[in-house]
């Protein structure tokens, strides 16, 4: 017998579609779909779920300093000019009162950076094999952001790992697996397959 539904697939066929609803589980919270996919993707994100559980508090907590670029009030880059042979400041601009750039011999426009002071979670050995874990099954997911303008900037990265480990584990602490439950809805019409409700509990 079989340790796994084959759902009609091929292998590289099924591995795609059950990463990708896994995914949309995680992301989402919730997804429809037939009885015996949402069997096999309840597997596979209750072991993420779990992973998660086990190794959210396993970090340290380290303060690192950091160089970050000086910014103005339109949120632009501060630069300054120095001589290139001696290192000297020669302006702490590069524009002048009319907003034209200056020029001066031997001199180099170069950004200006503060130091900062942020304190970062370094995972222990474990939880960065369970973060890996996570990786290889989940896909990058990108969010719109409401009310930004422009193709790039209107879309966000979701980290969906940092998600399980931050929102997801905690919610779950005191309970001893069952994170998923699975609820009927109606056989679809088209080809009468069952079709569920996988949620988040």
């Amino acid at each position: 017998m079989a340790k796994y539904r084959k759902l009609g697939r091929t292998s590289a066929q099924r591995k795609a579609l059950l990463r990708n609803q896994v995914t949309a589980l995680i992301a989402n919270g919730r997804i429809i779909t037939t009885e015996s996919k949402a069997k096999e993707v309840q597997k596979i994100a209750e072991g993420l779920i779990a992973l998660a559980v086990k190794e959210k508090d396993n970090f340290d907590t380290v303060t690192v300093t950091a160089k970050v670029a000086r910014k103005d009030k339109d949120g632009k880059r501060v630069k300054q000019i120095i001589n290139k042979e001696t290192g000297d400041v020669l302006a702490d601009t590069n524009r002048d009162k009319d907003g034209k750039l200056l020029h001066f011999e031997n001199g180099i426009t170069v950004p200006v950076y503060d130091e900062v002071q942020k304190e970062i979670k370094k995972d222990q050995p474990s939880r960065l094999h369970a973060r890996r874990q996570m990786m290889k099954v989940l896909y990058p997911v990108t969010e719109a952001t409401p009310g930004v303008k422009g193709k790039k900037k209107a879309t966000k990265e979701v980290d969906l790992v940092q998600k399980l480990f931050d929102e997801i584990a905690p919610k779950y602490v005191n309970r001893k697996g069952g994170y998923t439950r699975i609820i009927k809805i109606a056989q679809r019409k088209g080809d009468g397959a069952l079709e569920v409700v996988l949620e988040l509990v």
